[in-house]
C-alpha cells in the first residue's frame, strides 16, 4: 500500500500522522497538548549536558539496534510477502529501544558499573538505526521489483519468458546490488539538511513524532509510562507468538489450519471471504486510520464481492483462457485493474505533492530573511510565553545541530565514488541494465531525491514507488523487451526507489535529531550502519522465506507476493503495450485510472469533515487480486480499537499501538521458527479443513466402501 505509504506501504509515518489528525479531530490528548505548549522542552533537559557526537554512538545501541533489526526485518518482510500492507513500526522501534537499554543502564547503576547514562540522543541512534535497517526490507524490493524479476513471478504472466528477461533470486547478488545503490540517497541530500531543517523550518510529520516520543520517554512521567507500554507490547507479543505456534500444528496440507476457516460459509470462501485468524493483521488493522481499513474492505466487496463474478460470468466471450492465474484470463482483469488504480493514485499524489513542493519553496526562497534564515514566526519579546519557550526551542536545537557539520565534500565525493562504482558493476549483475542508462538514473535522481526528501517534509508522504515505476516504464521502453527491458525496467527501478526512499528518511532522522538535540554526524553514522546492516539481514531473511516456502509468489500460497506481480507487469506494459489484455480489459483500465484519480480530488477538495470519509483508491486496490481475508482482520482490528476508546479513550490512545505492535511482532517472529522448521523438513501433525455436507458425505461414502 502506498502512503508509509513509503511506496506500496502505509507510509513510514504517514499512518501514525494520519492517527494523529484523527485524535485531535476527537479531541484526544487536549490538555497534554496545551501543556506543551506553554513549556520549553529544551528547558526541561537545560541541566543534562548534551554528550559528544562520538559518544552517542555506542556499543550497546547498535547491539540494540541489530536485535531489532532482526525482529523488524523479518516483520517487515512477512508484510512485504503477504498482502505489501506495511504499517509504521517507527513507535515500536523507539519504544523497545528505550526498554532494552534503560533496563540495563538500570541494571549497571544498581551495582555501581555504570559509566554512561542513557540519552535521548543515544535512544534517536537506536531509533533511526533500526528504522534504516528494516527499510532495506521494504526498498530492496524483495516485495516488488527484485522478486518480480523471478521464474516463479514471471511463470504467472506468460510473457516475457525468456532468459534475458528473468533472474532468479541469489544471495550473492541481492547482497552486492544493494550495497550498491542503498547509500547513493543518503549522500545525495547531506548538503541540504541546513536548508530543510533549519532555513526552510519543514514539518516533517514522522520526524517530530518520533522527537517528542523520545523526548517525552526520557522525562520522569514519560519513563512510567513507557514501562507501563511496554509490559502491554510484552503480553501481546508473548499471546501473538504462542497462537502463531499454536496454529501450526493444524497446517499440515494445502487450505488446512485456521487460516482457512470458511467463517462466512464456503461460497464466501471460494470467493476469498474469510476471517484467517491472523494477528499480524489485527494488530495492523489497530495502528491504521479507520478510512484504510474501510478502504480495503470496500475495495474487496466491490471486486470479489461484485465485479469478479460478474466477469467470470462472460467466460467464452470476454476470454477464454481456463487458468485462474493466466493474465489472459481473469488474473488479467484482476491484476491490471489494481495496477490502473495504484498508478492513477501515485501519479494523481506525485503532481499534488510536487505542485506543492514547488509553490512552498518558491514562498519561502521569495519570503527568505537578509540573513540566509526564515525568521522564526513568533518573537520572545512581544511578550508571549508560547512564543518565547519556541524561541528558546529553536535556538537551542539550531545552535547543536549547527555544530557537528558534515563535509560537503564528504557528500559530493561519495555520491560521485558510489555512481561511478555503481555504473561499473550493475551491468555485471544485470547485463540488460546498461552503463548509460545508470548514468542517466544517477544524474536524474539527486533533484528527484531533493523532490522527495523536500514534499516528505511538507505531507508526510514519501513517493518513492511513484519514482520507481516512472523508471520501470521510461527504462523498459528504452531498453525493448528484445533485449532484456523487463528486467531492465525493474532493475531501474531498484536504482530509483533505494537513492528517493533513503534520501526522504535520512531527512526525517535529521528532523528528529535536531528535535533531540542528536548530532547530524550521530544521525548520518546511524543511518549509514542501519543501511549496512539492511543490506545483508534483509536478503538473508527472504533467502530463509525464499527457501523455506517452495511455493513463495503463488497467488493462492501462504505468501503470494502480490506486488511482486504487479511490478512484473508494469513493466511488460512499458515494452509490450496493451496488445495482451483481455477484451474490454483496457477500457476498465482507464476507468478505474481516472476513477481513482476523481476520488482523490474530490477527497482534497471536500471540507474535512467529509472528506475523512471518501475511501483511499491505492487501499481499495490491494485485494483486487488477493481477497479480501486481510481486511477482515484489520477491520476486526478497527473494531476493537473502536470499542476500546468508547469504554477509555485515554487508555485507548496511550496503550492502543503498544497492544498492536506487540501482535505484530510475536506473529512475525514466529515466521522464523516456522521458516527453519519447513528448511528442516519437519511437518505439522494434523490437517484441519473444511468441507461441505455433501462432500463430507461423499468422502464418508468412499472410505466406507474402502
Amino acid at each position: 500500500m502506498e502512503s508509509s505509504t513509503n511506496g506500496d506501504r502505509i507510509e513510514n509515518g504517514s499512518a501514525d500522522l494520519m492517527i494523529r489528525k484523527k485524535e485531535e479531530d476527537e479531541g484526544f490528548g487536549d490538555e497534554k497538548k496545551e501543556a506543551a505548549v506553554v513549556e520549553s522542552v529544551e528547558m526541561i533537559f537545560k541541566d543534562k549536558e548534551v554528550p559528544e557526537w562520538q559518544n552517542q554512538l555506542t556499543i550497546r545501541a547498535f547491539v540494540v539496534s541489530l536485535g531489532l533489526g532482526v525482529l523488524f526485518t523479518v516483520i517487515v518482510m512477512k508484510f512485504n510477502l503477504t498482502t505489501g500492507i506495511i504499517p509504521s513500526l517507527n513507535v515500536s522501534a523507539g519504544l523497545l529501544g528505550f526498554f532494552f537499554v534503560k533496563t540495563w543502564t538500570a541494571f549497571l547503576e544498581r551495582t555501581g558499573m555504570l559509566k554512561q547514562p542513557f540519552t535521548r540522543q543515544e535512544n534517536t541512534v537506536i531509533q533511526t538505526c533500526v528504522v534504516a535497517t528494516s527499510g532495506i526490507a521494504f526498498s530492496g524490493g524483495f516485495g516488488s521489483y527484485l522478486f518480480g524479476m523471478s521464474e516463479a513471478v514471471a511463470k504467472q504472466s506468460s510473457e516475457a519468458l525468456d532468459a534475458q528477461n528473468i533472474k532468479n533470486p541469489h544471495l550473492g547478488w541481492m547482497i552486492g546490488f544493494l550495497f550498491i545503490v542503498s547509500f547513493l540517497g543518503l549522500f545525495s541530500v547531506v548538503p541540504l539538511r541546513k536548508i530543510m531543517v533549519i532555513d526552510f523550518k519543514l514539518i516533517y510529520p514522522s520526524g517530530t513524532a518520533t522527537a517528542h516520543l523520545i523526548n517525552s520517554f526520557h522525562t520522569p512521567q514519560g519513563a512510567k509510562l513507557a514501562k507501563k507500554q511496554v509490559r502491554a507490547l510484552g503480553k501481546f507479543f508473548s499471546f501473538s507468538f504462542l497462537w502463531g505456534f499454536f496454529q501450526w500444528f493444524f497446517t499440515a496440507g494445502e487450505d488446512c489450519g485456521f487460516q482457512s476457516f470458511p467463517t462466512f460459509g464456503l461460497k464466501a470462501y471460494a470467493n476469498r471471504f474469510y476471517f484467517d485468524f491472523s494477528a499480524t493483521y489485527v494488530g495492523v488493522g489497530m495502528i491504521c486510520p479507520y478510512i484504510i481499513n474501510i478502504s480495503v474492505l470496500l475495495g474487496a466487496i466491490l471486486s470479489w464481492g461484485i465485479m469478479w463474478p460478474l466477469i467470470q460470468n462472460r467466460k467464452g466471450d470476454w476470454y477464454t483462457e481456463p487458468s485462474n492465474t493466466s493474465l489472459h484470463g481473469i488474473q488479467g482483469y484482476r491484476v491490471f485493474i489494481a495496477i490502473s488504480m495504484i498508478l492513477g493514485d501515485g501519479l494523481y499524489n506525485f503532481f499534488k505533492v510536487l505542485s506543492r513542493t514547488l509553490m512552498a519553496l518558491s514562498a519561502q526562497l521569495k519570503n527568505k530573511g537578509p540573513g540566509g534564515v526564515i525568521p522564526v514566526t513568533n518573537s520572545p519579546s512581544s511578550g508571549d510565553p508560547d512564543a518565547a519557550a519556541s524561541s528558546f526551542d529553536d535556538q537551542r536545537r539550531t545552535e547543536v545541530f549547527l555544530k557537528d557539520q558534515i563535509p560537503t565534500w564528504l557528500a559530493f565525493s561519495g555520491y560521485v565514488a558510489i555512481a561511478a562504482v555503481s555504473a561499473a558493476t550493475l551491468p555485471k549483475i544485470f547485463p540488460q541494465l546498461k552503463w548509460y542508462y545508470i548514468l542517466v538514473i544517477y544524474i536524474v535522481a539527486p533533484a528527484l531525491a531533493f523532490c522527495n526528501a523536500y514534499g516528505c517534509g511538507l505531507t508526510d508522504w514519501s513517493l518513492a514507488s511513484t519514482y520507481g515505476k516512472l523508471a520501470i516504464f521510461t527504462i523498459g521502453a528504452w531498453a525493448g523487451k528484445s533485449h532484456g527491458g523487463v528486467l531492465a525496467g525493474l532493475a531501474a527501478c531498484g536504482v530509483m526507489m533505494n537513492i528517493v526512499s533513503t534520501a526522504s528518511d535520512l531527512m526525517q532522522d535529521f528532523k528528529t535529531g535536531y528535535m533531540t538535540l542528536a548530532s547530524p554526524r550521530s544521525m548520518f553514522v546511524s543511518q549509514v550502519i542501519g543501511t549496512a546492516m539492511g543490506c545483508v539481514l534483509a536478503p538473508s531473511v527472504f533467502w530463509l522465506f525464499y527457501n523455506a516456502f517452495p511455493n513463495l509468489g503463488d497467488p493462492d500460497s501462504q505468501y503470494p507476493a502480490p506486488f511482486a506481480l504487479a511490478y512484473r507487469n508494469m513493466a511488460i506494459l512499458g515494452v509490450d503495450g496493451f496488445s495482451s489484455l483481455p477484451k474490454y480489459c483496457l477500457l476498465l483500465c482507464c476507468i478505474f485510472f481516472f476513477g481513482a484519480m476523481l476520488i482523490n480530488a474530490v477527497k482534497d477538495f471536500t471540507p474535512p469533515k467529509w472528506s475523512r470519509f471518501i475511501p483511499l483508491p491505492m487501499a481499495m486496490a490491494i485485494p483486487f487480486y488477493i481477497g479480501s481475508y486481510f481486511a477482515i482482520d484489520m477491520c476486526l482490528g478497527s473494531l476493537i480499537l473502536f470499542v476500546w476508546e468508547m469504554m477509555d479513550k485515554a487508555k485507548a490512545a496511550a496503550f492502543a499501538p503498544a497492544v498492536a505492535s506487540g501482535l505484530i511482532c510475536g506473529d512475525g517472529l514466529w515466521s522464523v521458527p516456522s521458516s527453519i522448521l519447513a528448511l528442516a523438513g519437519v511437518k505439522p501433525p494434523i490437517c484441519m479443513k473444511f468441507l461441505s455436507r455433501g462432500v463430507n458425505s461423499d468422502v464418508d461414502k468412499f472410505l466406507g466402501g474402502s
